[in-house]
């Protein structure tokens, strides 16, 4: 579960961040007590119930596989993971958590029959963790109606009725495990502050409490339903709390589910209002304790105060004296219509009072995080909620989130950091990642080398300047050796220990190691294990390991093309060898490289070396990967460096300008999927990208 405060560390609650956003719910100590003990077999008529009930809804569960974009680094890395679902309507709609789905950049849902389906994230809502997926039917086979899940009504759930947590554990497929519901308010206990819930800044417990129950669920789990013993969905399971399990309650999930489907969001009101269980000597017998009221509010121009007891809002009586109790009055306050003048009562000094406050549109805590990769940074325009966390009295602005070591904004002077606000660019104001973005164009158009730029930006109550070299990033600057004369062996050098043992004792020069195939080495009879000791009559003056470059650097010294003489012995005989020097094989540097952003990869040319490294046979002909991008599309599907690239999508790639052009091409077609078929040691393999073409920002 993304960005869980804390909580995933006490609550063993399994953190997206780590796993592509898509786990969730139960911990060790949960799994430990449910293999321990397990329970006893039902009886008959129970047994009868759980069948009819299963039947109901197990055809309906999904498994979503999701590709997740997350921020870190000052990229947008992608991850792998899975959770569950439920289908809750015809046309395809699947239920889950938003830290299954809500990030997703892909999905992938297999359903109950074994048949996987793409799906598009419909709507999100981290404040209640609720996502809507559909599934792309017109690649469904068959004609059958689509097995669809019904909601129940979780406000009659009591504590002691059996329920089954469904869905899809650590990716496997659809599973039941049974239990009874332990407690039908469950929050984050308070012994837990100052950790807490949050999801992209919003803290889930505002509105959600929970359904605890003891059905054993596991990573994977989240986003399942949790079915009563009529076939009803009464939950979607999101967390595990020590022993238990956490389910968002069907009504609250059934109602924003509705709401994605029908406008894809979730609108909620805001007041400004902030409140509290009343405290233990409070002499009011009912109401909620006003804890604070942000400045300039709709709550703080009706003139509400810290210390009021507001006792009714927009004609609803309310009453808050535990905790449990907060997200039913915050359910009430968030769901009044937006725009919507409400008259609100509260108590100050034990007298009653009224006033009457219009609620404004709240929005989402946090934005969208987005790559720019000229810059080096990801970063999220302001909404209202962030710009009044910031203390910013204007949205205007972009919000550094991360950035990338050795990017343009890590190494201007001043550097820029995370939680910045850039406010200027060459003067001007930027209002947006938006009109960042252009102005970014504009100056970097047509250019090849990074223009430097006036950036102002802001840091809490500090104004910059600094200048940021925006653009793409430079070549690698790989100057070419100077060419000298080489003989293609490798050696070692022959100590004193090895020359004695070889009964050559106080004997000086090299072994040979490995002959390289089709050098003048090779032609000239060169062998493995053979002593090297004179270069043209001059003795090779080494005995040392550290000694390794005295014979090449004695072979240096001689022009290409020359021929030299070489005093050997082979097999405790002394002979004479003549071999021509010639030039070296390209250093790896100078190969041939292409590099793809795109995919996050890059390959170059084999080398010679690279064939007697690998023993490969000359008819092998491929890019040898030597550079992939964490989370990127390439890692994603497995590509590893020191794969050796033969084809893509069935055409040859024997070397890297044919995989330019490869590639090349497969970016103008856009396919869904792309095949790398890659050698791998004395192994071959496909291996299938799917890039999410214009998915990223």
């Amino acid at each position: 579960m993304r960005r869980c405060s804390g909580l995933a560390a006490l609550a063993c609650v399994v953190l997206a961040g780590l796993s592509a956003g898509c786990q969730s719910t139960a911990p060790a100590a949960a799994q430990t007590a449910g293999q321990a003990a397990a329970p006893a077999p039902p009886d008959a008529a129970l047994r009868a119930q759980i069948d009819a009930a299963v039947a109901k809804v197990y055809p309906a569960l999904v498994r979503i596989d999701v590709v997740t974009m997350v921020p870190h680094g000052g990229r947008m890395n992608k991850y792998v993971g899975a959770g569950s679902g439920a289908i809750i309507s015809p046309r395809g709609h699947v239920v889950t958590n938003h830290h299954v789905a809500g990030k997703a950049s892909r999905l992938t849902c297999r359903l109950a029959d074994g048949q996987e389906l793409p799906a598009t994230l419909v709507g999100t809502d981290p404040l209640a963790d609720i996502a809507v997926v559909q599934l792309d039917l017109s690649r469904r086979k068959g004609g059958e109606p689509l097995p669809v899940a019904a909601w129940g009504d979780s406000d009659a759930v009591r504590v002691g009725d059996t329920v089954m947590a469904m869905g899809c554990p650590m990716a496997v497929s659809q599973s039941v495990t049974l239990g009874i519901v332990s407690n039908t308010r469950m929050i984050v206990p308070g012994m837990f502050w100052p950790f807490t819930f949050k999801l992209d800044g919003e803290e889930v417990g505002t509105l959600v409490r929970w359904l605890a129950h003891d059905a054993v669920i596991y990573g994977g789990n989240s986003g399942g339903p949790l079915v009563d013993l009529s076939g009803r969905i009464v939950g979607i399971n999101e967390i595990g709390l020590g022993s238990l399990g956490g389910a968002i309650p069907a009504n609250l999930a059934a109602s924003v589910a509705d709401q994605l489907i029908r406008t894809g969001k979730v609108e909620r009101s805001w007041t400004g209002l902030e409140v509290q269980p009343r405290l233990k000597d409070c002499p009011a017998a009912t109401g909620v304790l006003v804890s604070g009221v942000i400045a300039d509010s709709p709550a703080a121009r009706a003139g509400l105060k810290a210390g009021d007891i507001v006792t009714s809002f927009d004609g609803v009586a309310v009453s808050c004296s535990l905790p449990e109790e907060l997200p039913a009055f915050n359910r009430v306050v968030l769901g009044t219509p937006i725009g919507r003048k409400v008259s609100v009562v509260a108590l100050r000094d034990g007298k009653q009072r009224s006033c009457e406050l219009t609620t404004v549109a709240r929005g989402r805590a946090e934005g969208e995080d987005e790559e720019l990769r000229n810059w080096g940074m990801t970063a999220r325009d302001l909404t209202m909620m962030s710009a009044l966390e910031a203390k910013r009295d204007t949205r205007d602005g972009v919000l550094v989130h991360s950035i990338r070591p050795g990017g343009p904004v890590a190494e201007a002077k001043p550097p820029l950091d995370e939680e910045d606000v850039i406010v200027e660019l060459a003067g001007r104001p930027v209002k947006d990642i938006a009109a960042l973005r252009a102005a970014t164009a504009k100056l970097t158009g047509g250019k090849t080398e990074r223009v430097g730029v006036l950036v102002g930006f802001e840091r809490k109550d500090k104004k910059y300047l600094t200048v940021v070299k925006v653009g793409a990033e430079p070549p690698e600057d790989n100057p070419a050796l100077a060419k000298k004369a080489w003989l293609g062996v490798a050696t070692q050098v022959l100590t004193r220990e090895l020359a004695e043992a070889l009964g050559r004792k106080g004997e000086r020069g090299v072994r040979v190691t490995a002959v390289l195939p089709g050098t003048t080495a090779a032609k000239a009879g060169l062998k493995v294990g053979d002593l090297i000791l004179k270069l043209d009559g001059e003795r090779i003056d080494a005995s040392r390991p550290e000694e390794v470059e005295v014979f090449p650097n004695m072979v240096r010294q001689y022009k290409v093309g020359s021929e030299v003489e070489l005093a050997v012995v082979r097999a405790g005989k002394e002979q004479k060898v003549k071999a021509a020097l010639e030039l070296p094989p390209t250093p790896p540097g100078e190969l041939k490289r292409y590099k793809d952003d795109d995919f996050e990869f890059a390959a170059r040319d084999l080398g010679k070396e690279d064939r007697v490294e690998r023993k490969l046979d000359e008819q092998v002909r491929g890019a040898l990967i030597d550079r992939v991008e964490m989370a990127g599309w390439a890692a994603l599907a497995h590509v590893a460096i020191g794969d050796i690239l033969l084809s893509v999508d069935g055409k040859a790639t024997p070397d890297a300008a044919a995989l330019e052009a490869a590639m090349k091409q497969i970016k103008q077609s856009r396919p869904k999927r792309v095949v790398f078929f890659v050698k791998r040691g004395i192994h071959t393999m496909y291996l299938e990208l799917e890039p999410n073409w214009g998915g990223e920002k």
